[in-house]
C-alpha cells in the first residue's frame, strides 16, 4: 500500500497532496480534543500493523486495519494516517515524504468510506449482522486502497498497468484477512465499547 518514491508523475503527486491536505485539515477541525488519545492509539496500531511489508514492484502490501481505524476515527483517520506514514518514511524508509500525500489518500479515503458506509448500520444492527457488516467493511476498505494504488499508477504511466493489476490481485487475500479481523473487532467493540464506533468527532 506504500507507493515508492520516483514512480508517480508530478500531477499524481500534486493531486495526492491536495486531497490529503484537505482531508487532514477537516480531520483536525472535527477532532474532539477529549478523544485525541483514540487518534494516537489508532495511528500507533496502523504504524505497527503495516511494518511488515511485502514488496510488489513499485508498491507493497501489508496488514493495515483500515476499516477499524475509519470506524473509530471518522475524518480524523487522515491526520492519524499521515503521522504514521511520516514516521515510517523517516524511520524505516517506507514510501517516502514526497509520496506522503498519495499514500495518505490511499489509506485514509478507504478508512473514511468505511466510516460513512458502515458506522451507522453497524451501530444500529444486532447480533451477527454487525460482524457481517464489519467483514464487508474490512474487505472493501482494502480493495478500495488497492484501487487507489491502481489509479495513481495507471494515471502516471500506462506501462504500469500490469503492475497495477498485480497489486490489486495481491490485495484480494489480504482483503479477506482484514475482513475477518474487522468482523472480530466490531463484535468485540459492540459488546465492550459501542461508543468507539461513532468516530472521534462526536
Amino acid at each position: 500500500m506504500h507507493i515508492s518514491e520516483g514512480i508517480l508523475s508530478t500531477q499524481a503527486l500534486a493531486a495526492g497532496w491536495a486531497v490529503a491536505g484537505v482531508g487532514t485539515a477537516v480531520g483536525l477541525k472535527k477532532l474532539n480534543p477529549d478523544k485525541i488519545v483514540r487518534v494516537a492509539f489508532s495511528s500507533s496500531v496502523f504504524f505497527l500493523a503495516s511494518l511488515i511489508n511485502v514488496r510488489l514492484g513499485p508498491s507493497s502490501t501489508h496488514l493495515s486495519l483500515i476499516a477499524p481505524m475509519g470506524l473509530i476515527l471518522g475524518w480524523s483517520a487522515f491526520p492519524a494516517v499521515m503521522v504514521a506514514l511520516i514516521l515510517q518514511a523517516l524511520l524505516f524508509q517506507f514510501g517516502g515524504l514526497i509520496v506522503l500525500g498519495v499514500n495518505t489518500v490511499d489509506v485514509a479515503v478507504p478508512a473514511l468510506a468505511a466510516y460513512f458506509l458502515f458506522a451507522g448500520p453497524i451501530c444500529r444492527s444486532r447480533g451477527p449482522i454487525a460482524s457481517v457488516l464489519g467483514f464487508i467493511a474490512g474487505a472493501l476498505a482494502v480493495l478500495l486502497c488497492a484501487v487507489g494504488v491502481e489509479i495513481f499508477l495507471r494515471g502516471t504511466d500506462a506501462n504500469l498497468s500490469d503492475i497495477a493489476d498485480t497489486v490489486f490481485i495481491a490485495h484480494i487475500p489480504l482483503a479477506l484477512i482484514e475482513g475477518a479481523i474487522t468482523a472480530f473487532m466490531v463484535a468485540y467493540m459492540k459488546r465492550a465499547a459501542p461508543e468507539l464506533l461513532m468516530g472521534v468527532d462526536h
